[in-house]
């Protein structure tokens, strides 16, 4: 018989096992005995080499011909059974409704952001972001925080040593640096950071906002957390007043709390503004909870002393800065008494939102 002869007839025994395996275990085993390393049609394949010259084109042609066929019988198999296995095991009624997946809501802090966000966007400010591991120069220093400031010490501010911990961890406050060394890191504690980052490389007018996580060594409770969210504003250009910072707060917190909201400055102090404030409000809901005024935010007018460190000329330029924790907001917007309720992941909570 010779090798033609041959051929025809494996290849039909092998794709009638192929196409007839009726698991994929037995196409698996069927694949072996034929296109395995010891197959058969594998076999037939070897014996190419020891034909006469002039049958070999022939031949391999032919060869090659039949293993593309068995190649594609074994592959529409491989498919049709791993359809077959894919179906359910017992009958089922394909005319059902399908089951819809539960589609996520955005968390209650993340809505309120976005909501600052826009309303400060309508009035032409851009958002602004920055490390959250800052350095003492852009947390204290450069915003003329002094040296003695309670903030900086370690009851107040999370330092951090990347170098001897695998993950972030508070330690004590690293003794002040000598001349030239590394300045002592730490967990930022406002996002007043990104003000100075963003005036050091940018000349004015500035028209920024800065939402973004802080940190401070609070006990949770109540009204405090460890990690909390602030959002900032800064606005510097020539001519900029207070009055221009009020007109800006009363937009904001109108569009926030309602068009009933009505706004106070009460005289305070920063150390990176000058005058500062603070500022109350009101509206009806104040009044439902037995208040005529409630806290809201700090602000005031850029210190000189902040723009000489960045390299803006106060006589020239003027700006204000204010700031406000967003988990306030919401407590206050949504009649929330808990702020650690924000951060327990309870969805019976979260879905209200």
């Amino acid at each position: 018989m010779s090798f033609l002869d041959e051929l025809e007839p494996l290849k039909q025994s092998a794709l009638a096992d192929l196409q007839t395996a009726p698991d994929l275990a037995a196409l698996d085993h069927a694949k072996g005995q034929w296109l395995g390393a010891q197959g058969r049609f594998t076999a037939l394949m070897k014996q190419l080499g020891a034909l006469p010259k002039e049958e070999k084109p022939l031949a391999g042609k032919a060869l090659n011909a039949a293993k593309i066929d068995l190649e594609a019988a074994l592959a529409a198999r491989r498919v049709d059974l791993e359809l077959k296995a894919a179906l359910p095991k017992e009958p089922t009624d394909f005319t059902l409704p399908g089951r819809r997946r539960v589609l996520g809501k955005l968390h209650p802090l993340t809505q309120v952001t976005e909501d600052i966000v826009r309303s400060f966007r309508k009035i032409g400010f851009v958002v602004a972001d920055g490390p959250e591991i800052e350095d003492e120069y852009h947390c204290f220093d450069a915003l003329n925080t002094p040296a003695d400031h309670p903030a900086r010490d370690m009851q107040d501010t999370f330092y951090v040593n990347l170098g001897q911990a695998s993950s972030l961890s508070s330690i004590s406050k690293p003794e002040k640096p000598e001349a030239g060394a590394t300045p002592a890191l730490l967990l930022r504690t406002h996002t007043s950071s990104v003000q100075i980052r963003v005036m050091a490389k940018q000349q004015p007018p500035v028209r920024i906002i800065v939402p973004g996580r802080v940190y401070r060594r609070d006990n949770a409770d109540a009204t405090h957390n460890p990690t909390f969210h602030q959002i900032e504003g800064l606005y510097v250009d020539k001519g900029v007043t207070v009055g221009d910072l009020k007109g800006t707060v009363e937009f904001v917190f109108r569009e926030l709390m309602g068009s009933d909201v009505k706004i106070r400055f009460r005289p305070h102090y920063f150390s990176y503004t000058e005058p500062s404030y603070e500022i109350d409000f009101t509206n009806a809901l104040v009044k439902k909870m037995g208040k005529d005024w409630l806290e809201i935010a700090g602000c005031g007018m850029v210190n000189p002393t902040v723009f000489e460190t960045v390299g803006y000329d106060p006589e020239v330029w003027t700006g204000w800065a204010f700031g406000f924790g967003i988990e306030r907001i919401a407590m206050l917007r949504y009649g929330i008494n808990d702020i650690r309720l924000f951060y327990e992941n309870d969805l019976r909570f979260l879905r209200q939102f």
